[in-house]
């Protein structure tokens, strides 16, 4: 996408900013910071995919609750085999 646009000049002046902004003492800790950061971030994307998937579960059968604090369940629609939204769990009064 850049083609040529960083030469070795670039990388140089880069680090010269990046040593004054942050200056000498202050690198090692950075370095440190990040090495950790990076460190954790493996450990959770391997542990993810040592962890076994369920399968079974079609996510119809998780309640969700709107602001008006009724509940629905995607379970009356799973038994009638559509998809269409699912009916309130308790009768909600109309809005006069």
């Amino acid at each position: 996408m850049f083609g040529n646009a960083f030469t070795g000049w670039h990388l140089i002046i880069i680090l010269a900013i990046v040593l004054l902004l942050f200056g000498a003492p202050k690198l090692p800790a950075l370095a440190k910071s990040i090495a950790q950061s990076m460190r954790i971030f493996k450990n959770e994307v391997n542990s993810d995919k040592k962890d076994p998937v369920d399968d079974d579960y079609d996510g119809r059968t998780a309640r969700r609750a709107d602001d008006s604090g009724v509940r629905y369940t995607d379970e009356s629609s799973a038994r009638r085999g559509d998809d269409s939204y699912p009916s309130p769990t308790r009768d909600v009064p109309p809005k006069s």
